[in-house]
């Protein structure tokens, strides 16, 4: 009984360190994966963050949503299509992403914060956007233009709103639809506005939470996963194969967090308890760590 106390009153003293480190710093966090698809995994997690903010560190969250799309897409009767791995968003279907994303997962979100003690402000197409974007295109080997429907590519992020909410102890939970130049709406890609909401609030650090212990060197060896790697060394995976399909765009956004001033990126796995604050808060952490 006296060792474990002792054990925690290590981890606590050790935590103290990073608290202090990181306390008024804004930390970026990206949700997708198995923490939105599992209410209780999500609660975990969220709980997590609620730990950020009550101990001085200023959470930004922003969101997926595409398996949660998908099938209300398929019980409306919509086929998905997916153009150069990007949903090809018609009207129909940006009524339906929009839904998901702010009326289900976005709100979701928030009640749960505000559920355990801490104001949380949805920042979505419907109240206050703060993404805004230009349409995503996309040409072909023969050089021809390719359509994706209202698919949009963030340029600018109303930082300073962000900055204040933070400041005001308030955590923003970003849903990934954007406003376009003449007030319409886009669908954006989560991982990559992610990336640029963190350069753009000048984050201290960007963590990705997906269902994988960071970058793996074999995919089918969940123990292969590397600790540490520079942005260097990330470019080469990437050109070598190591890293690509669904890691790929994780990875992208952590180099775009990088190239915008964020001092480090981080890829976690949302379905180990905890692993929000072992990442920040310990020596060791539990995922991939990326550096400039």
């Amino acid at each position: 009984m006296v060792k474990r106390a002792i054990e925690k009153a290590k981890a606590l003293v050790e935590a103290m360190e990073y608290i202090r480190l990181f306390r008024d710093k804004i930390v970026v966090v990206k949700l997708g994966g198995s923490v939105l698809d599992d209410p209780a995994l999500q609660k975990k997690l969220l709980a997590d963050v609620v730990f950020l903010a009550t101990v001085g560190i200023r959470p930004i969250l922003i969101h997926g949503g595409g398996k949660a799309i998908t099938k209300a897409m398929n019980e409306s009767g919509l086929e998905p299509q997916w153009v150069q791995g990007r949903r090809y968003t018609d009207e129909r279907t940006m009524a339906i992403v929009e839904h998901v994303l702010v009326h289900d997962i976005n709100a979701s979100i928030c009640d749960t914060i505000k559920s355990m003690g801490c104001d949380a402000m949805a920042m979505h197409s419907l109240s206050s956007c703060v993404l805004f974007a230009d349409p995503l295109r996309f040409t072909d080997d023969q050089g021809r233009k390719i359509d994706l429907g209202l698919v949009g590519d963030v340029k600018n992020v109303n930082a300073q709103l962000l900055k204040t909410l933070c400041a005001s102890g308030i955590i923003p939970v970003i849903a990934p639809v954007a406003i376009d130049r003449a007030g319409g709406k886009l669908n954006v890609n989560a991982d990559s506005a992610a990336g640029k909401v963190a350069a753009a609030v000048e984050a201290e650090k960007f963590v990705s939470v997906s269902d994988t212990n960071g970058i793996l060197t074999d995919i089918k060896d969940p123990d292969s996963n590397i600790s540490s790697a520079t942005e260097a060394e990330i470019k080469k995976m990437i050109e070598t194969g190591v890293i690509s399909s669904g890691m790929l765009p994780k990875v992208e956004a952590c180099l775009i967090a990088l190239d915008g001033g964020v001092k480090k990126a981080h890829i976690i796995d949302g379905q180990i308890r905890h692993s929000l604050l072992l990442e920040i808060y310990t020596e060791e952490g539990v995922g991939t760590q990326i550096e400039k």
